[in-house]
């Protein structure tokens, strides 16, 4: 079908108009776009070709088949939305970037006495005996930032992701204020190598809360570790992982887990198997954990999970747990159980709600080996909640709150309780 003059002077001049933001395109798009530009252009030289002597004419032809070179040059540094969500495509390249993080600060207190080493709940160092009044804090600190790239492959995407804060622990009642690695690494084919959540932790099932620390009973650790994933959507989710070995030990630990998602939720399994090392002494311990989830309604999740563990030198494959003590040439570990619930409400697009409960209790007791080489001022019991909100008055912004209490019980009975209230304000970008 021929072009006239008038219909091809439009066009070309829609095409030179288009704001910016209109050449944000994804992939597909933005060589449709380049394509439909190159017929024009041929068009347009078929047209010159069939009318020689009209120099007015060819003049005009010539005039618009410049502009459309120049949006076409415009297009090669155009930028393009990339495969991830809220993504750009690298120039020049297939692989896709996303920069994304928040600014976040917290405003802490503590109703009883608080807790040394931390902003946050510290339930397992909370003063024990009566305490009427803590302390006030504010901190910036969890503020964090990443970048994650994807990159199509023959055999899938190459994935990799680089997060930091500025949360980095340097001992009680110090500057925190230093910046801090999260999380370091790449994914393809099914490996995962590099520092991230460890494949023990539940991290589908662990509720909300505006505490950074969250309750005890649960796993919160990032090793580096090296994991292979295998999924079946049939079958189940298969994981296996070396991990980095607990504080002195030498061997790394070995995780095994298997998920299992539902229209209705989720179930997983887990194990562990990780050594403890006390002044050159070592022991294996073992862990093993559940946990599920369940859609209650459109916008009601109700989580649980359950982990028992022996002993745990990092604090972190059981938040809660006690350390492992050396008695004589014997190391003994703390035999621990934890549990972790919680209900999540989203009740609009500006409002969200969690109530969780965090609990831990040693099978050990007054009398038995460990307790009589760790101390009866070891911890034989705690007991954490939370009841949080957050309230989004525009977009990109959250303000939280959130009413938190605790207690934590000793081997030979002595109590100490936690009543705070954390505030938040979280701005975030992407």
């Amino acid at each position: 079908m021929k072009l006239n003059h008038t219909f091809l002077a439009l066009m070309a001049a829609g095409l030179c108009s288009l704001p910016p933001a209109a050449f944000a395109q994804t992939a597909k798009d933005f060589e449709d776009m380049r394509n439909e530009l190159k017929a024009l252009r041929a068009e347009l030289n078929a047209l010159k070709a069939q009318a020689p002597a009209a120099a007015p004419a060819a003049a005009s032809a010539s005039a618009w088949n410049d502009r459309i070179e120049a949006v076409e040059l415009k297009q090669k540094d155009a930028v393009v939305l990339g495969d991830i969500p809220g993504s750009f495509r690298l120039p020049g390249s297939e692989t896709s970037i996303r920069v994304y993080g928040f600014a976040e600060a917290n405003m802490v207190k503590d109703f009883k006495g608080t807790a040394p080493g931390d902003h946050f709940t510290n339930l397992m160092e909370q003063p024990l005996g009566s305490a009427k009044s803590g302390k006030t804090s504010l901190t910036a600190q969890t503020s964090r930032f990443g970048f994650e790239t994807s990159t199509p492959t023959g055999v899938g995407t190459f994935n990799t992701k680089i997060e930091a804060d500025f949360y980095a622990y340097c001992g009680a009642e110090c500057n925190r204020n230093r910046l801090r690695l999260r999380h370091a690494y790449g994914e393809y084919a099914g490996w995962l190598i590099g520092q991230t959540w460890s494949t023990f932790m539940d991290t589908d099932n662990l509720p909300e809360t505006v505490d950074f620390n969250g309750p005890p009973g649960a796993t919160f650790r990032r090793p580096t570790q090296v994991r292979y994933t295998y999924n079946n959507p049939n079958l189940a989710k298969f994981q296996f992982a070396l991990e980095e070995p607990t504080d002195g030990a030498k061997s790394p630990n070995l995780v095994a887990r298997v998920d299992k998602a539902y229209d209705w939720g989720n179930v997983n399994a887990r194990l562990l198997s990780h050594e403890q090392r006390v002044s050159g002494v070592s022991k294996r311990g073992l862990g093993f954990g559940l946990g599920a989830g369940y859609k209650i309604t459109g916008t009601t999740t109700l989580m649980a999970q359950y982990t028992r563990l022996d002993g745990d030198g990092d604090g972190a494959y059981l938040i809660g747990t006690n350390y492992p003590v050396l008695d004589g040439g014997t190391v003994r570990l703390d035999k621990s159980q934890g549990v972790v619930l919680g209900l999540s409400n989203v009740f609009s697009e500006q409002l969200r709600g969690t109530v969780s409960l965090g609990m831990v209790r040693s099978r050990n007791k007054l009398g038995d080996a460990y307790v009589n080489a760790y101390g009866a001022e070891g911890n034989h019991k705690l007991y954490q909640w939370h009841a949080g909100m957050y309230y989004l008055p525009i977009k990109s912004v959250e303000l939280g709150a959130e009413l938190i209490g605790g207690r934590r019980t000793t081997f030979d009975g002595q109590q100490g309780e936690m009543l705070r209230l954390n505030l938040q304000a979280r701005y975030l970008f992407n």
